[in-house]
């Protein structure tokens, strides 16, 4: 975390100043705003959280409930999550409150006894080690108040809007806010009245009923599973050794148990199988009451048992698989016509099963990917062609998500006897493990997205895929830290320069590319509006192969060390060497002659040039940049007073 470049922070340095539309933000919705995001799930409050960082854009969230959600459904959280709640400022706290998943068990009858259940194996969660983050469960609405927070402690002081109901959307292109949104008021003193707002953007983070998608005339295709469980939420008693670790439960009279332990060392959650569904009745197992669940869960876990002392929450579903045939508003045949006006996100895009653990963690993932790209459209950044490719990469993802839980789920609803291999269930589990962390996504070439022709260069950044963070040691203050964590939410993209064998100051190839960076034309940090830091955009580091006790940081390029803030200081947080115990050149197969590596503001390679591939630089990031003069600063979103500063940027302000 970086402050005092504006001056001396007294309080809290996670609160950004004030600015753009967050000085004087009206309490009341605006009848016109930028961005109008419906529902505050955590596809929803993720674009909000990002599209807090942009303070000349205008975004509110609106929700039918009156306040804050108080208990969530959904609780596990993968390491891609973590990772990304990095960037977001919060891993650490929520880590600490969470439980960790270290261990799963897997339970099955006993040979000897089918009656009875033994434990067959204990599989490591991240046996490949895969992310330095961990596994956790935690409930939604503690993952939802944190980016509350860090809502309220942006720029924009964004809030959600409590009780308002999304009714239907109208959308007229041509106009300055072109959608035309009917909301309806859920609680206070205009209760039962509606409302209209105009938008230039909307995003439906209104769940599996959700009816924007409808309004804009998606419908979820896919079927269901004819397989029904019951899920509670409970505090309860037992002599189950393993209920304080995640457990696959198989019984030899039918039906099996998912268990999750919970935060706070006490509360757990079972997913108890209750069997097939009748096509021709789905309300008599709909109906299946608390404690029908409860005997069930008993007889799965025979010989041990459960006094169920307290439940939290109940539920009874039916598996289904379904997804849309696109994520925004505009149908196949206006392709390359038109430009998205509406989105979808999260469940109002693709449902499946609980059991995988990827529904929250998947949705968020959506509203990151959508979020940073308004915010670079509506900043005048990007072209709005940027747009296009959300639903070209995300629905990608939700295909892939939907066929991984089609397949666990069949295997979790299986009888024992019904495996041709006993470890089946444990293999998968091992297997697959890269896809339920959330790191298989690898997005295809496009706009954003190079080809993979300087793959050979850095084999351990896959392009496409995000960008996996390493160990390094910070030159400046001979800290050791992980180069990825220190990349925050804040909209700009990186480019990682890593270095060649010579040393800083020699004219080497480096040094040459340094230099095209800061005085070319062609060079992206160009596109930096005038009066913004030079790193408000493009957050620009470099990573030498010596120790940092070799490295001279004053022969070091200026562009690695740019001035920053209104008393031009200088930012010494961009220069990095290798640490002597993991060296990021062998951990990440990089090039020892030198290699650029271009990551997306959320997280994603997107390319990955030789050091000499000056034009090839050039080229990727020319069409996702308009021209300069259509980026000048706009004196009417600078804040006020001595912190006066590039407000269009988040990189320039206090927290970076």
């Amino acid at each position: 975390m970086q402050f005092h470049h504006h001056g001396y922070v007294s309080g809290d340095p996670r609160v950004q100043p004030a600015a753009g539309v967050g000085i004087d933000r009206p309490a009341e919705l605006p009848d016109e705003v930028d961005v109008l995001i419906v529902g505050t799930g955590p596809a929803g409050m993720l674009a909000a959280a990002q599209l807090s960082q942009f303070p000349g854009v205008t975004t509110r969230i609106v929700e039918r409930r009156a306040g804050r959600l108080a208990i969530g459904q959904a609780d596990g959280i993968q390491a891609r999550t973590v990772e990304t709640f990095q960037a977001f400022g919060f891993a650490e706290r929520i880590i600490a409150e969470a439980y960790r998943i270290t261990e799963t068990a897997f339970w099955k009858p006993d040979p000897a006894d089918p009656s009875r259940i033994i434990r067959t194996a204990r599989t490591p969660d991240d046996p490949a080690e895969i992310s330095e983050f961990p596994h956790l469960v935690v409930n939604q609405a503690r993952v939802l108040d944190y980016f509350a927070e860090f809502m309220a402690n942006s720029p924009t002081r964004m809030s959600p809007d409590y009780g308002f109901e999304f009714r239907s959307l109208s959308v007229a292109d041509g106009e300055e806010y072109p959608v035309t949104v009917t909301l309806l008021h859920t609680s206070g003193p205009h209760e039962g009245q509606e409302r209209i707002v105009r938008a230039k953007y909307v995003v439906g983070a209104d769940g599996a009923r959700s009816k924007v998608r409808q309004a804009i005339g998606c419908t979820l295709a896919g079927g269901q599973a004819n397989h029904a469980w019951g899920v509670m939420d409970i505090l309860a008693v037992t002599d189950f050794p393993d209920i304080r670790i995640k457990c696959a439960i198989q019984s030899g009279t039918g039906g099996s148990i998912l268990l999750i332990p919970r935060e706070g060392g006490h509360l757990f959650r079972m997913y108890v199988d209750l069997g097939e569904v009748d096509p021709n009745n789905k309300g008599a197992v709909r109906s299946t009451s608390i404690e029908d669940i409860i005997a069930k869960a008993n007889e799965i876990l025979h010989p041990y048992t459960l006094d169920v002392r307290n439940i939290a929450w109940h539920s009874v579903y039916e598996v289904g698989h379904r997804l849309t045939d696109r994520f925004d508003d505009v149908l196949p045949e206006q392709r390359g016509t038109r430009t998205p006006r509406v989105f979808i996100t999260g469940d109002a895009c693709h449902t499946h099963s609980a059991k995988a653990g990827q529904g929250m963690n998947v949705s968020m993932q959506d509203g990151f990917n959508l979020a940073w790209k308004l915010g670079h459209v509506l900043e005048g950044r990007s072209p709005q062609s940027l747009l296009d490719t959300y639903s070209e990469e995300r629905q990608v993802v939700a295909k892939n998500l939907i066929d991984f839980d089609k397949e666990w789920s069949t295997l979790m609803a299986k009888k024992p006897e019904e495996f041709e291999d006993p470890s089946a269930l444990e293999d998968f589990y091992v297997r697959t493990a890269e896809f339920p962390a959330g790191f298989m996504t690898q997005y295809a070439p496009s706009m954003l997205v190079s080809t993979a022709g300087y793959q050979n260069l850095a084999a351990g950044f896959p392009v496409g895929k995000r960008f996996k963070s390493a160990p390094v040691v910070r030159v400046a203050d001979s800290n050791p830290l992980h180069l990825g964590h220190h990349a925050t939410a804040d909209g700009r993209w990186r480019i990682y320069v890593f270095a060649d064998p010579a040393l800083p100051g020699t004219g080497s190839a480096t040094d040459k590319l340094a230099e095209w960076v800061a005085v070319s034309p062609e060079s992206p940090l160009a596109a930096t509006p005038e009066g913004a830091d030079a790193d408000a955009w493009f957050d620009l580091k470099v990573i030498y192969q010596q120790s940092h006790h070799n490295i001279d940081l004053g022969a070091v390029p200026e562009v690695f060390k740019p001035e920053v803030g209104p008393f031009k200081l200088t930012d010494y947080e961009k220069v990095y060497a290798t640490d002597p115990t993991a060296d990021i050149f062998d951990l990440r197969g990089l090039d020892r002659g030198g290699v650029v590596v271009i990551v997306r503001p959320d997280q994603y390679v997107a390319n990955v040039l030789p050091l000499t591939a000056t034009a090839e630089l050039a080229a990727y990031f020319a069409p996702l940049l308009q021209p300069r003069r259509q980026k000048e600063l706009s004196s009417s979103v600078l804040p006020e007073g001595p912190i006066a500063h590039s407000a269009t940027t988040p990189s320039a302000l206090v927290n970076r």
